[in-house]
């Protein structure tokens, strides 16, 4: 049987919280996906200021840090990262970035292969 009461609620959220940090996630959440030749980032960051996203991008992942203030619900405010696996086949060059009503959405193009490109 479970136990679905206040105290197993909060140790269910507390235990959240232990292993979000520990594996980059700090509360934002993130879809990807690939559109046709284009890899799309989309992460809620409700409460961001968008001057204060700062994007990073190394060879194997793509990085998102910012702060957010105190929102409505149960989104903690305070610093918020988010980490994203790259492939060597995405063009992080060309990343387009946007946010807007709280979400930032990224958009990679991914490189033409030379067996692919167009005579």
């Amino acid at each position: 049987m479970l136990l679905h009461n206040a105290a197993v609620r909060d140790l269910e959220q507390l235990t959240a919280r232990v292993f979000d940090s520990a594996t980059g996630n700090s509360g934002a959440r993130l879809d990807a996906y690939r559109v046709d030749d284009t890899f799309h980032v989309d992460i809620e960051l409700p409460g961001a200021d968008p001057a204060g996203i700062d994007i990073t991008v190394d060879h194997e992942a793509l990085t998102v840090r910012c702060s957010r203030k105190r929102a409505e619900g149960e989104r903690p405010a305070g610093p918020v990262s988010r980490e994203v696996p790259l492939t060597g086949s995405l063009d992080t060059d060309r990343l387009d970035a946007r946010y807007e009503n709280g979400v930032l959405t990224m958009s990679i193009p991914v490189k033409v292969s030379a067996g692919t490109a167009a005579n």
